[in-house]
């Protein structure tokens, strides 16, 4: 899911799903190699990482453009970290 405001998952920090929650739009792996294949690749990375879970680069970011500073390059997701926990507890 992403989206540019509202509640986020507190396991994942994704957006939550649902219109009831405010939730995010869902974007699928459809979605991803329809905007790979137009060659939107700042667009996805937008909406793969800032709009997603990605908290520090969320918060870097909006301090960037507050300030009119260029924004950082995004960090790295926290669903990635959420599997590489589950996968060290195996």
């Amino acid at each position: 899911h992403a989206r540019s405001v509202g509640p986020y998952s507190t396991v994942t920090q994704q957006p939550l799903g649902g219109k009831a929650q405010f939730g995010g739009q869902r974007f699928g792996e459809m979605e991803v190699w329809a905007l790979e294949a137009y060659g939107a690749s700042n667009v996805l990375q937008e909406i793969l990482t800032y709009k997603s879970d990605d908290i520090n680069g969320r918060l870097k970011a909006y301090e960037a453009i507050t300030k009119g500073k260029p924004i950082p390059k995004p960090g790295v997701p926290e669903s990635f970290r959420v599997l590489v926990k589950e996968l060290q507890s195996l």
